[in-house]
């Protein structure tokens, strides 16, 4: 019986491996050719999550896009959004698995940023203006969101509208994130603040260091 088992599973497992590697969404694939681009080596793993408004998502060449990830554009299938790409994601860039990326918009995503798990990135957000009006029939609240190249953001973290993370950010995870922040800059907490920045001199350092090694250096002096 062991055996047989045995036989059954590696059957199983790779009978799974060849669904997974027909499905996942390629510049070749009949989805693929969909996106307004889908750059060389980019690979949308199976299963993916909810994706609509192709036509407007540009994805650069060599990104991988894991597992169960949402990306969209719009908040339904159908409407036009115009001539312009809304959802830009940059070349060698990792996105993990069951994240959410949903632009209305606009999202820039840098080179060679790469996620944890979960993250939710979203350049809309819904208002609550009017008191007697349920908040989710109020009109939402666009705001772009630009994510600086070589940056890396933590799992579960969520960047909401109008934040603009700098190169070589570092995002902790369960972060939420909205505000600007310069480059070299490690973001933690809820709301996100920043808790470390890069100094040539320094190194990474934490905030207001720069300016007390500044005030003991004058009063040495």
């Amino acid at each position: 019986m062991s055996v047989v088992r045995r036989a059954m599973g590696m059957l199983i497992h790779r009978a799974y491996a060849a669904i997974r590697e027909a499905g996942a969404i390629t510049p070749d694939s009949p989805a693929g050719h969909e996106f307004r681009r889908m750059g060389d080596g980019v690979k949308i793993a199976f299963p993916p999550g909810a994706i609509f408004g192709e036509r407007w998502i540009e994805i650069g060449d060599h990104t991988l896009i894991g597992e169960r990830v949402s990306i969209s554009c719009g908040m339904m299938p159908g409407p036009d959004l115009g001539p312009d790409a809304i959802l830009r994601i940059g070349r060698s860039c990792s996105i993990g698995r069951g994240s959410h990326i949903v632009a209305h918009q606009s999202i820039e995503i840098g080179d060679d940023v790469f996620t944890g798990p979960y993250v939710y990135i979203t350049d809309q957000n819904h208002v609550y203006d009017d008191p007697d009006v349920p908040i989710g029939r109020q009109w939402p609240r666009n705001t772009p969101v630009s994510i600086g190249a070589g940056s890396w953001l933590g799992a579960g973290a969520i960047i909401l509208p109008g934040t603009r993370l700098g190169r070589q950010c570092v995002v902790a995870g369960g972060a939420v994130v909205r505000g600007e922040f310069p480059d070299h800059s490690v973001v933690a907490g809820v709301p996100a603040k920043v808790v470390r920045n890069y100094d040539p001199e320094l190194g990474w350092h934490a905030p207001g260091m720069h300016s007390l090694a500044a005030d003991r250096q004058a009063t040495a002096l």
